[in-house]
């Protein structure tokens, strides 16, 4: 009986956490189909708030600039710290590794307000410097601006995600393909990508979410044709509530939700994959 209760009460625990997290989403999604304009006052089922959006212009530019910056954000987020990872966890110990460490996951714990105005002088500065020497002229605000600040501050998390994989490999299997004959760079692109390529995705998908859903470093270095989606959301609710904003929520968390499913299939089956392929090995060892 006792057994019973606990494991009851257990299942009600998770049912109230799982309720506190998604039942608001999930009432945004309901009140997406509502007839009224009062994003807060049911009065029917509709559909015409997404035939709305689809005419909106201005939303669905920033929409499409979001994605575009969040996808160049996360596949640069994941080069550098993949290169990043590496530095961390097989060189050899140089005297300012631990200095470079600290750089790298300093922006983990830097506030965003900080983050975004230090980009944004530092923009101004390489405008000035750039128009000096003649070489063009550099917009301290636009799209270019707000994907080097995303970098900047996702670069952190990925490095932070893939130096835990790096860690736990076995480096025996890449000593014993360059006892094999193979170089440092086919023995990367060989062994240690295929087997850390999960992690790849989870710190590709890490940065996509975050650079998607940035706003306070946005917003210092974003100017005129480059606003993004959260900003323009953040400006329009605070003109009040569009049911029009819960339309593009509720797209925004079905596609998102699809891209979480696809990238958790694509590391099962990578993860089942290298399992299998490492008990043929040592059945062929044996």
């Amino acid at each position: 009986m006792n057994a019973l209760r606990k494991h009851g009460f257990t299942w009600l625990v998770l049912a109230l956490g799982f309720g506190f997290l998604y039942l608001p989403i999930l009432i945004l999604m309901v009140y997406s189909f509502n007839e009224s304009r009062l994003a807060t006052v049911w009065s029917g089922f509709s559909v015409k708030w997404y035939g709305e959006l689809f005419r909106d212009r201005s939303m669905l530019q920033a929409a499409w600039l979001s994605l575009k910056v969040a996808f160049w954000t996360a596949t640069m987020a994941v080069v550098l710290g993949t290169l990043a990872s590496l530095v961390m966890t097989r060189m050899r110990r140089f005297p300012s590794k631990s200095v470079f460490g600290a750089l790298i996951t300093a922006p983990l714990v830097m506030p965003d307000v900080i983050l975004g105005l230090s980009m944004l002088l530092l923009f101004v500065s390489m405008g000035d410097v750039i128009g000096a020497l003649g070489l063009g002229e550099f917009q301290a605000k636009g799209v270019m601006s707000i994907w080097i600040a995303h970098v900047t501050f996702t670069i952190a998390f990925v490095t932070v995600v893939i130096s835990s994989r790096m860690t736990e490999l076995d480096k025996s299997l890449e000593e014993a393909a360059m006892d094999l004959g193979a170089n440092r760079i086919k023995v990367f692109f060989q062994i240690t990508l295929p087997i850390i390529a999960p992690a790849l995705m989870s710190g590709w998908l890490l940065a996509f979410t975050l650079s998607l859903d940035d706003v306070v470093v946005a917003s210092f270095v974003s100017g005129p044709g480059s606003t993004t989606l959260p900003i323009k959301v953040f400006s329009s609710v605070r003109r009040g509530l569009n049911p029009e904003i819960n339309a593009l929520a509720t797209i925004m968390v079905l596609l998102v939700s699809v891209v979480v499913v696809a990238g958790w299939w694509w590391m099962q089956r990578a993860e089942k994959r290298r399992q299998l392929d490492m008990q043929m090995a040592l059945q062929e060892n044996g």
